[in-house]
């Protein structure tokens, strides 16, 4: 890939990830890497993120959704390309 390329996904992450500090894990970590995008609860006990940024933090950032926080037991992340929001912040948002 060219330098400078960026990659925007949607990730569902799935297992015991509601409840065990996902979220707020995923707001630092991906902040840290410097992404944009949002990350949330779902009703179905689901996480879903947003991840927007160089293709090499959103690829550092999938592999760390495999395993999470301490808490968290991961048993699968499925992603999809999603649009790229552009340059901004990484938020948590309410569930959906």
């Amino acid at each position: 890939m060219v330098d400078g390329a960026r990659r925007a996904v949607l990730a569902r992450i799935g297992g015991t990830v509601q409840g065990v500090w996902y979220r707020g894990w995923t707001v630092e970590t991906a902040q840290s890497l410097g992404l944009s995008g949002w990350v949330r609860n779902r009703a179905d006990g689901t996480v879903e993120a947003l991840f927007a940024g160089p293709v090499a933090a959103v690829d550092h950032m999938l592999v760390a959704c495999q395993d999470g926080p301490p808490a968290a037991r991961v048993s699968g992340v499925t992603v999809s390309a999603a649009a790229d929001p552009g340059e901004g912040v990484f938020e948590q948002r309410p569930t959906l």
